[in-house]
């Protein structure tokens, strides 16, 4: 591309841009498993410390921040989704996992996934394809030590991809990525116009509590939506999928989340996808088995 002139740019040179990574065959089942109306599948980043690490920064009160989420907010999660007898998707930069291993223990015990989320929280789309496959290896190596299980999925850090991130999650085996915004139901991966054989579970920001709910100095924002208004557009989301019998992801963070005036959110918007009927709430892994297979996912789960 020509950053100052974008216009240009030759056709073939777009061209490859757009195709480099695509949204290929759609994964939409016909069917839930347990004649469930729609899936609703819950995840949290737990970012943690990294989030300030993973932009090579260490402000004190920031770092706190973060050990907010591990020290408070996921035992609030997990007693939300305890009480409700649902699993969800948990997220972790290895380093984040590092600080304190032990933390990763009521999660796993608690029948959640955990995923590969970067080394440090870094910026993927900044790095070359040597330091990033060597630090996706890393992460999954230390995530693997730490919990005893094999990861199967991947979010890209802030949802930053390099030209390269597809075809390393495809390369180092992974089931699912689950960075990108191409749909709100899940498809395959296409990288330069071939297929991956990777699930993708879309994210979108209109489904992040981020967007609504995080403080920051750098670059200056402030929650500006009221936690009624976002149970309210997380609730609409749910409602959609539900109507259309498809597929509502949530991504959501233990430090922002987390705290007494929000937590409800979480508790109220499965109490409410529970009352409507027949939901589904898949781990990650799961949905990416089901959508790829659903008769090995019976056979596996019998």
């Amino acid at each position: 591309m020509i950053p100052d002139r974008p216009w240009d740019t030759p056709e073939a040179d777009w061209r490859d841009q757009v195709n480099r990574v695509r949204a290929g065959r759609a994964l939409k089942p016909d069917l839930w498993p347990g004649g469930a109306q729609c899936a609703f599948a819950l995840s949290f980043d737990c970012d943690h410390e990294t989030f300030e690490l993973g932009a090579g920064k260490s402000a004190i009160g920031r770092l706190a921040w973060g050990e907010f989420g591990r020290r408070t907010g996921v035992p609030r999660i997990l007693d939300v989704l305890k009480r409700h007898e649902q699993v969800a998707s948990f997220f972790v930069p290895a380093v984040a996992g590092l600080i304190d291993p032990d933390a990763l223990k009521p999660i796993t015990e608690g029948g959640h996934e955990i995923g590969v989320h970067g080394w440090i929280h870094e910026n993927t789309s900044k790095l070359d394809r040597a330091t990033e496959r060597d630090l996706m290896l890393r992460a999954t190596d230390a995530l693997r030590q730490m919990t005893g299980t094999e990861p199967v999925g991947h979010r890209a850090a802030n949802w930053d991809l390099s030209e390269n991130t597809v075809q390393l999650v495809a390369e180092l085996g992974f089931a699912y990525d689950s960075s990108m915004m191409a749909d709100d139901s899940c498809y395959e991966l296409l990288s330069d116009g071939e297929p991956t054989g990777v699930v993708e579970i879309p994210v979108d920001w209109v489904r992040d509590d981020a967007v609504y709910l995080l403080f920051n100095r750098e670059p200056p924002t402030r929650p500006w939506t009221s936690p009624e208004a976002v149970f309210d557009i997380f609730r609409r989301e749910f409602e959609a999928a539900f109507e259309e019998g498809g597929l509502c992801q949530l991504v959501m963070h233990p430090f922002v989340i987390g705290y007494r005036s929000r937590i409800w959110i979480l508790d109220r918007l499965i109490a409410h996808a529970k009352s409507r009927g027949t939901v589904w709430f898949p781990t990650h892994a799961e949905l990416a088995a089901w959508v790829t297979n659903p008769d090995a996912y019976k056979e596996q789960t019998k």
